[in-house]
């Protein structure tokens, strides 16, 4: 059986190199990559596993917005596990919509989604019932053609959560891990029509490093890497030189090394480029993820 990822240390070379070969393609069926908003995240939201892992601080009940990296077609299921939970709180996951543009928010976001989004415009959000949110379950949410918000989970029949959501315009989702719920995992959504299902890109496995115990726990939004030890080191307290910042998102150190030779991207970026680009974003040479045969 073939992996997605396989990270290729070069000799003499302490950071991970990404070798040529193609493992995804889209299609006419495929719906894209889906991923959460690497930017537009709460405060104490750490991604991981390429952006599909949010996990929320256990010390606290809020704080803990995402949104989807793409916008969201109308009937478009949103499909997510939840991963972690814990009961020193009431509530839980509260899921929606907004025609508000991840990247054009401001940071910090707000601390909870409802009442702090739902009362400005152009924002639809409703909590899911605690029940349906225990570790291991798996919800999905829609909006329909006639706008309303439903949700879905592997244990419950679909329930209407409100109507009126403005379909003329572009959506994003919404996602408050709030209360009980700690951590999410976002998977594969789907949009079935008629006789035929098309669904997001498969998730890529997440690229490890060679030279980290554990690097793929990122706050966006305040630059950090959470090591094992659960301790973040902030961006904006650490200095990196501007030849050493990743070309992508000029916050963080460059750690991966590409087949063309240039080593201008970090950790969590490369993921994206490898998945979404394909090339090197400074000489355009193509850069796929290698396949590896399970022994």
């Amino acid at each position: 059986m073939k992996t997605l990822i396989n990270m290729l240390k070069g000799e003499g070379n302490t950071h991970p190199v990404v070798t040529s070969e193609k493992s995804h393609k889209c299609d006419w069926c495929c719906l894209g990559p889906l991923t959460f908003h690497c930017q537009a995240v709460g405060d104490m939201v750490c991604l991981s596993q390429g952006g599909r892992l949010a996990k929320r601080m256990e010390g606290t009940f809020r704080n803990g917005l995402v949104f989807s990296s793409r916008e969201v077609r109308v009937q478009e299921r949103v499909r997510l596990r939840v991963e972690n939970d814990l009961f020193n709180w009431h509530g839980a996951l509260r899921v929606g919509f907004t025609t508000v543009s991840p990247t054009s928010r401001s940071l910090p976001l707000p601390c909870i989604a409802i009442p702090n989004l739902t009362d400005t415009g152009g924002h639809w959000v409703a909590p899911v019932h605690e029940s349906l949110c225990r570790a291991g379950s798996e919800l999905e949410f829609w909006v329909s053609h006639g706008g309303a918000l439903y949700v879905k989970s592997n244990t419950s029949q679909k329930h209407m959560l409100l109507r009126g959501v403005d379909r003329s315009k572009p959506l994003w989702a919404i996602i408050d891990i709030y209360g009980q719920t700690c951590s999410i995992l976002l998977q594969r959504s789907k949009k079935t029509k008629c006789f035929w299902t098309r669904q997001s890109c498969p998730a890529p496995k997440c690229i490890t490093s060679t030279n980290s115990d554990n690097f793929d726990c990122l706050i966006p939004g305040v630059s950090s890497l959470c090591s094992n030890s659960n301790k973040c080191i902030s961006g904006p307290d650490v200095e990196i030189p501007q030849d050493k910042c990743c070309v992508v998102c000029q916050e963080k150190e460059v750690s991966v090394t590409l087949p063309c030779g240039h080593l201008c991207l970090c950790d969590y970026c490369a993921n994206r480029v490898i998945y979404e680009f394909g090339h090197c974003p400074l000489c355009r040479h193509n850069i796929t993820a290698p396949s590896e045969e399970e022994s």
